[in-house]
């Protein structure tokens, strides 16, 4: 065992975890020349097209160092804030990490977040400045940055380049003399952390666990805790580039698991594996349903194509467990889907998944978030309010809670005023602002999720022209002044276009939506009147007027009433229809209200 390191690669978004890991890999010799390719370990066209880290990926590397043989079992993590979860259990799985900061860009959001959860793991710490060979790299600068962060010294922190494989020997040297080996007894009963889980079509659900005590066993009859479903073992091994079966597993070591389970669900993220005839009493702290904090109705655009819809969805689970859904149905869209999200990204993700990988064409509703009612008869039960249109009658209601977030933004000083005044208007309040540097200055603020759900970030981008990096964490549900925001069409509710919005700001959302829809509903043979309302009170309107013949262009001259009788005839005829008139919502209708501020 003293001669396993497990580490895993942190860093914020676009700071070459990827990169760098590829070098590592053929650094080693992991990889042979043929395998070789940029973003090894990304295995999505998304993943690549994009060059984010969607999922984290596990990979075992053999290295000699001083005649010794070394396994290195590396995990590289998303960047993005959307799935901090899947960062922390991976954190939890090893016992060092590589923190990767840009020459370029310095310290960001992310990197701080992420460093803080690898310190609450207590682990060691290996600071990588990346990206030295750029012509616009400023090492001395982001040196004292970090050791300012870390309370390193100058020589600790490594100099890199993913590109160029520049640094990549010394980051294996520091790897294996300051990363301790992993602790663990191999005669205690079986304790082992999942970290990750994918889905293979031929073999079922393939689970990544780190094994902390005891060992496993091919054949071995083995226990989930969090659900006490007993399977058997039916392959073991270690996940080289491809996977490689092994009679057992031992204490300190990472590897991959067969069982045959077919549903995505029933292997959890930060669930504890144990024996099923001698079960550890101990299980893994840490481990928490991924809750899901966005949501959004997904709509096929074409009614018959229902089925094929969830079907669909049903594939993707399996390979996204943290993907929630459940069937819905709307008066304007028809048969659809609830689903939940981890974030704007999540969905963003899911939405390109589907239209890729299943040729599926979907409608996607204004997301929001869920929030919690209280009604006068029953003041401590709350209703779990996830669409608009279950939000209880303003004369029932007690009050509503929303979920609060913690986001804390970096920013360079000259930018502070205008990220301030953008996280006010969206009713966030200051609760820290520190300078970590004479330039940078981080900016924590607790606001309502819901307020970042539509067009926060890249706001947040043109205010401070790309020089801000954004991190947030929930911290639970406060009471705030909601009311529901209905859009009338010709008289009728809109289901799909209800808003929860607070209260001072309902009258201004209600006139930009209603002054949107009508540049974006074409014109029918009638007028349509488009409202928005709380409750039974409209609080703004527009009206698409009708197209109308020109039915006085044979009357040249002559009486007046002549003209009046002919109009008055036809103002008859528009009024009928309009009572029988459907009124169609073009697809932009239902984005266009994302983006209230273009």
């Amino acid at each position: 065992m003293k001669n396993i390191r497990n580490f895993c690669i942190i860093a914020h978004i676009d700071h070459g975890k990827s990169t760098l890991a590829d070098r590592l890999l053929d650094f080693t010799g992991t990889v042979t020349a043929r395998e070789q390719q940029d973003q090894l370990l990304d295995n999505m066209d998304l993943e690549r097209e994009r060059g984010i880290t969607i999922k984290s990926h596990a990979i075992q590397m053999d290295y000699t160092y001083k005649g010794e043989e070394y396994v290195l079992n590396l995990i590289d993590t998303p960047g993005h804030v959307d799935f901090s979860y899947e960062v922390s259990r991976s954190i939890a799985a090893c016992e060092g990490a590589l923190l990767i900061v840009d020459a370029a860009q310095s310290i960001q959001a992310q990197t701080i977040s992420n460093l803080y959860l690898a310190l609450e793991n207590d682990l060691e710490i290996i600071p990588v400045l990346n990206k030295i060979d750029l012509p616009s790299a400023n090492p001395d600068e982001v040196t004292d940055d970090i050791v300012d962060l870390l309370g390193c010294t100058p020589e600790e922190v490594i100099h890199a380049s993913g590109k160029t494989g520049f640094g990549v020997d010394t980051i294996l040297q520091a790897i294996i003399e300051k990363i301790p080996a992993p602790k663990g007894d191999v005669n205690q009963p079986l304790q082992a952390l999942i970290f990750d889980s994918v889905f293979n079509s031929y073999r079922g659900v393939e689970t990544y666990f780190r094994v902390l005590n005891g060992e496993i066993k091919k054949g071995q009859r083995i226990k989930f805790m969090s659900t006490n479903n007993e399977y058997f073992a039916d392959e073991v091994g270690t996940l080289k580039l491809n996977q490689v079966a092994k009679k057992s597993i031992k204490a300190g070591d990472v590897g991959y698991l067969i069982t045959g389970i077919k549903t995505a669900s029933e292997v959890k993220v930060g669930d504890t594996i144990t024996d099923a005839k001698n079960p550890t009493q101990h299980a893994i702290d840490g481990f928490e349903d991924v809750k899901p904090m966005v949501f959004a109705g997904i709509y096929p655009v074409d009614t018959d194509d229902y089925e094929e819809l969830r079907n669909s969805m049903e594939k993707l689970q399996l390979n996204d467990a943290s993907l929630v859904f459940t069937p819905e149905s709307s008066a304007a869209l028809g048969f659809g889907f609830r689903c939940g999200f981890l974030g704007m990204l999540h969905l963003e993700i899911i939405q390109e998944r589907l239209e890729r990988e299943f040729d599926m064409t979907v409608i996607t509703t204004v997301p929001n978030v869920s929030y919690h009612a209280y009604t006068h008869k029953q003041p401590e039960t709350p209703i779990l309010v996830n669409n608009p249109s279950d939000l209880p009658e303003p004369s029932k209601l007690n009050r509503v809670e929303e979920p609060f977030i913690k986001a804390s933004i970096i920013t360079k000083s000259d930018f502070v005023g205008p990220v301030m005044s953008l996280c006010i208007e969206k009713r966030g309040q200051i609760t820290a602002q520190t300078y970590l540097t004479p330039e940078r200055v981080e900016l924590t603020f607790d606001m309502p999720l819901a307020e970042i759900v539509f067009d926060f970030y890249d706001r947040l981008k043109t205010v401070s022209k790309g020089y801000a990096s954004f991190d947030y964490h929930p911290i639970g549900m406060k009471a705030s002044k909601l009311v529901r925001v209905d859009i009338l069409l010709n008289g009728q509710s809109v289901d799909a276009l209800s808003a929860l919005i607070h209260a001072d700001n309902a009258y201004s959302i209600g006139k930009k939506m209603c002054e949107k829809l009508r540049q974006l509903i074409p014109r029918q043979q009638f007028d349509i009147p488009i409202q928005a309302a709380i409750g039974a009170k409209i609080i703004s309107r527009e009206t698409v007027k009708a197209l109308r013949k020109d039915v006085t262009a044979k009357c040249y001259g002559g009486d007046i009433s002549r003209k009046r009788k002919l109009l008055e005839k036809q103002k008859k005829g528009k009024k009928r229809m309009r009572q029988v008139g459907n009124v169609e919502i073009p697809q932009q209708a239902f984005m266009a209200v994302l983006k209230l501020n273009d």
